[in-house]
């Protein structure tokens, strides 16, 4: 199995030299306006325009929430943009992106901002022109009051609880079994301490642990590297440790992951995000042994973790639902529109592992 990961990869960061020394492709156009048929169209007639306005297009994850977008925009027969600069880092573009659609006076605007601070003057400009905002994945943090209406993005904390909740049952009687002498640990790898959604999954996965434990066994502890979620005591026969990477950076995730997998009593695994799973994967091909019977859980997608699942050394992963996030954004978005009230929606999240990775409906989430 390590062989195989180890081939993936080194194939995988060929392809990426190929293409960095390549001459740089030229910009991607928005795609065109999308229109419903017009027996799709709601009773009111309504002819709607809103802009979409992602952090990216050409990701495999946008272009999924592009598809959402799209159902939405067919079921309540409205017209929609859909676009993003090619790199995250590209905020200017999407500034000028937002800068085109305001100019063409769009019914309402769905925008998952870069940088919310680039965009104030925009903002201010929709709400005194009356163009509702609402905003999409990681939406518009910190946006001034009544500019950004509602938010479609995934519940991180509930999101990470589905791990817990599949792990558990696999490791349950060892849980039920340890002591204060015989300990049995819990490891969650998490990227940072900081990001929103990364405390997020980090609290969801080991307060739901803690929860699920405390049925079996009444000493079970949360301790380790997130110390607002920490809680009883550090000998605890459950221990549920938070360990976090020095850095974001591929090698700080890689050496957290080589030291998770040497803690006495390890029976499982939580990974926050692609990065803490990547982190967790380059110390399995470089060399760190996986103990017999422990279990790793990822989150989100990626050709390694997605290599992972296949070949049996992650039981699953969770993933954001992209296709919900576009639908929602368009969805909420036309009830602004309308003058309804709206709020924030979560867009869901599911579980994958080899048995339906391969099914359409959970294919399309899983991006490369």
């Amino acid at each position: 199995m390590k062989k195989t990961l180890a081939i993936l990869l080194t194939l995988a960061m060929c392809v990426a030299l190929l293409a960095a020394c390549a001459d740089p492709a030229p910009a991607t156009p928005p795609p065109a306006d999308t229109q419903a048929p017009a027996t799709e169209a709601p009773a009111t007639g309504d002819d709607l325009y809103i802009a979409v306005i992602s952090k990216g297009f050409q990701h495999q994850f946008w272009q999924a929430v592009y598809e959402g977008s799209r159902r939405a925009a067919a079921e309540y027969g409205v017209r929609i943009t859909f676009e993003g600069p090619e790199s995250e880092a590209d905020i200017h573009v999407q500034v000028e992106m937002m800068n085109t659609r305001l100019a063409q006076n769009p019914d309402g605007i769905a925008l998952a901002a870069l940088a919310t601070d680039s965009l104030l003057v925009q903002l201010a400009d929709a709400q005194t022109r009356g163009i509702p905002v609402v905003g999409f994945d990681s939406g518009v943090p910190d946006a001034p009051p009544g500019q950004v209406l509602a938010n479609a993005s995934t519940d991180n904390q509930g999101a990470a609880a589905i791990g817990a909740d599949h792990m558990f049952p696999e490791i349950q009687a060892q849980i039920a079994a340890a002591t204060t002498a015989n300990p049995v640990v819990i490891a969650v790898l998490s990227q940072d301490a900081v990001s929103e959604s990364i405390t997020g999954r980090t609290r969801g996965f080991a307060e739901r642990m803690y929860e699920l434990a405390g049925g079996v066994n009444d000493s079970v502890a949360i301790i380790g590297g997130l110390a607002a979620i920490n809680t009883g005591a550090a000998d605890a026969a459950v221990q549920i440790n938070v360990v976090v990477g020095a850095s974001p950076s591929t090698v700080d995730m890689t050496t957290a992951a080589g030291g998770v997998l040497t803690l006495p009593g390890l029976v499982g695994v939580f990974c926050s995000n692609e990065g803490a799973a990547v982190g967790m994967i380059n110390a399995i091909v470089g060399g760190a042994s996986v103990p017999d019977g422990v279990l790793i859980v990822g989150f989100d997608a990626g050709t390694a973790q997605k290599d992972a699942v296949r070949e049996g050394i992650f039981m699953g992963a969770i993933t954001q639902d992209p296709v919900m996030i576009g639908y929602y954004a368009v969805s909420l978005a036309v009830r602004a529109i309308r003058g309804e009230s709206v709020s924030d929606v979560d867009t869901g999240a599911r579980w994958w592992d080899a048995t339906n990775m391969d099914d359409p409906e959970i294919a399309i989430l899983l991006y490369d």
